[in-house]
């Protein structure tokens, strides 16, 4: 099949895109073929243990490239055996000769390797077209490969003047529908999301996906709770995802009702108590452990500030709408710190910018001062 050829490596992000919140722990990427300025073969990376993007673009060609034919790739091909054969082999046994790289992969088994390979049998590799785009794609594999810990991310929606809620806890909604529907794509990216209980008293979320026209879909559900006063009749532990919630909690809870929970089946993570609340070190090497890659944490106020404060807060999504409360005793998105210079403010890296409606998506990586 042929497509209209606009950007290749555009296409292949798009490609790549198709399997979002699919190949953990492995990246998503994309690949497309390119024939006399014809884009003439797609692929993309669909789930670990599938075929990676390179070999799905050439099963997709169908036949052989032709001897002109360029390859651009959203990430540098694999050239390791690990669950399939390396993808550097697949190209080189293809005749492919010109190969596009979108960005180097930080696997250091890989990184560069594969590239090297890829010329020391004479292909011709071009580094950096989308480079930007194409690291940002894999927020979550970038961060575990680099780290070994998951990607701890908080999401916030927040007025103008830096408020989460009336001063009676009144939220809904803050933001418009086109910012609460980009919420719940980044809902599909990461495997696991996280509230405390004051949210769940307050709101009685489902924490679930759910995109008009796709069936919902429910990533791991982490409750905090050190007291277990959300127990048992809220929605999160009876509806027709609760296998997939876990209470998180201190080793000191209650006895008999952490006996209840263990007798209904469900999950529950006792971890050692720090300043009243489990401890979220203890909670980041259960991720480890359970190989939970990523956890998007949606407050409130007081779950999102123990993250920020203890240093386990690595990656922010800042939904800002054109609100002002005015109101000095409001709901704060963060509190807790005390500094007294903006020297020792925290601040975002590689900050990403979205226009969403009349609202506003401002994204990075936490900087500690």
């Amino acid at each position: 099949m042929e497509y209209k050829l606009d950007s290749p490596m555009k296409l292949a992000l798009e490609e790549a895109k198709r399997a979002w919140g699919k190949t953990h722990p492995n990246p998503m990427v994309g690949a497309v073929i390119v024939e006399n300025g014809e884009v003439v073969a797609t692929g993309y990376h669909k789930a670990t243990g599938k075929d990676h993007a390179e070999v799905d673009a050439l099963r997709d060609l169908g036949r052989e490239p032709s001897p002109k034919a360029s390859l651009y790739v959203t990430l540098e091909p694999c050239c390791i055996d690990a669950l399939t054969p390396p993808c550097t082999q697949a190209i080189v046994k293809s005749g492919i000769r010109d190969v596009h790289i979108g960005t180097i992969d930080p696997n250091p088994l890989v990184s560069g390797k594969g590239i090297q390979l890829l010329q020391n049998a004479g292909i011709k590799v071009h580094m950096g077209e989308m480079e930007d785009e194409c690291r940002d794609l894999n927020l979550l594999f970038n961060h575990w490969i680099k780290t070994q810990t998951p990607l701890l991310a908080g999401k916030v929606a927040t007025t103008i003047d830096g408020r989460t809620a009336t001063h009676n806890g009144h939220s809904k909604w803050i933001t418009s529908g086109k910012a609460r529907k980009d919420v719940m794509r980044w809902r599909r990216l990461f495997p696991a999301i996280a509230v405390g209980a004051g949210t769940v008293m307050a709101d009685n979320p489902s924490l679930t996906s759910r995109i008009e026209g796709r069936k919902d879909w429910c990533p791991i559900r982490f409750v905090f709770d050190s007291q277990l006063k959300t127990w048992p009749n809220k929605a999160i532990y009876m509806d027709n995802f609760r296998d997939q919630t876990i209470l998180v909690t201190v080793e000191s809870a209650p006895a008999k009702i952490v006996s209840e929970i263990k007798h209904s089946s469900l999950s529950i993570w006792q971890l050692p108590e720090k300043e009243g609340r489990p401890c979220l070190e203890s909670f980041k090497n259960r991720c480890v452990d359970a190989a939970i890659n990523g956890v998007l944490i949606e407050g409130g106020s007081k779950l999102l500030s123990s993250f920020l404060n203890s240093g386990n807060l690595d990656y922010l999504f800042a939904y800002r709408a054109p609100r002002i409360l005015g109101d000095i005793s409001a709901i704060p998105v963060f509190h807790g710190r005390q500094i007294e210079s903006i020297e020792q403010s925290i601040s975002l890296t590689n900050v990403q910018h979205a226009t969403l409606g009349d609202d506003q998506l401002l994204r990075g990586y936490i900087s500690r001062p």
